[in-house]
C-alpha cells in the first residue's frame, strides 16, 4: 500500500505547472487513522521521495532514464525497475479525469496564500470530489484531500531552489538486488 499510496498522491501533486521548477518538501498524508510522512525533491523528469516505514527507504524516479530504483540504506542495496509511464506526472493545472472546478474560497496553508477548490473528477466510471489548495505564491497544489476527509496529502516546508544532481543517482558503493517475484516486461 505504501508504494502505490505515495505514487498517487505524489500525481496528485504534479498535476500542475510546478513541473518546470526544482524544490523540496515535507510531505504528509493521511488515510484513515494511517500518517505517513515523507520528504519529496524534485527537478524535472526525476524525483526522490524518502520514507521510514519503519527503516528508511528511498525511491527516486528517473523518467529520463524511463527508470525506478529502491534504496535501502541500511542494507547498502538498491532494486531496480522499469519507470511505469502512466505514473508520470502531468504537465497541465487540470488534474486527469477532471470534470469541473469550483472556486471555493482562499486558505492560508503553511504561510502560503491558496484558492481552495473543489474539483470533481472521473475515476473508476464514477463521479469522485476532492479540494484542493492552490498556492497563489508559488504556482503549486499545497494540499488535496478527500471531500469526505478520509484522506488528506499535504506539502509543508516547501523550498523552491536547485536541487543537487547526487539525490537523484543510486550511492556508490551500493549493490544492486533483484525484485523478487516479479515481471515488468508484461506491463
Amino acid at each position: 500500500m505504501v508504494k502505490s499510496t505515495v505514487i498517487f498522491f505524489v500525481v496528485l501533486l504534479f498535476s500542475a505547472t510546478a513541473l518546470a521548477m526544482e524544490f523540496s518538501a515535507d510531505s504528509i498524508m493521511t488515510h484513515g487513522r494511517e500518517k505517513m510522512t515523507s520528504r519529496i525533491f524534485f527537478k524535472p523528469d526525476k524525483f526522490r521521495v524518502e520514507m521510514n516505514t519503519p527503516q528508511q527507504v528511498i525511491t527516486i524516479n528517473r523518467i529520463d532514464k524511463k527508470v525506478t530504483w529502491n534504496i535501502m540504506p541500511e542494507e547498502k542495496m538498491y532494486m531496480e525497475m522499469p519507470f511505469q509511464m502512466q505514473n508520470k506526472p502531468k504537465v497541465d493545472e487540470k488534474m486527469e479525469g477532471e470534470i469541473d472546478r469550483k472556486l471555493i474560497g482562499n486558505e492560508t496553508i503553511d504561510g502560503h496564500p491558496t484558492r481552495k477548490y473543489l474539483i470533481t473528477y472521473k475515476a473508476d466510471g464514477r463521479n469522485e470530489q476532492m479540494y484542493q489548495w492552490w498556492a497563489t505564491d508559488i504556482n503549486f497544489v499545497v494540499k488535496t484531500a478527500a471531500v469526505d476527509g478520509s484522506w488528506t496529502q499535504e506539502f509543508r516546508n516547501i523550498k523552491i531552489g536547485s536541487q543537487p544532481d547526487n539525490l537523484f543517482e543510486v550511492p556508490a558503493g551500493y549493490r544492486k538486488i533483484q525484485v523478487p517475484m516479479m515481471d515488468f516486461k508484461k506491463k
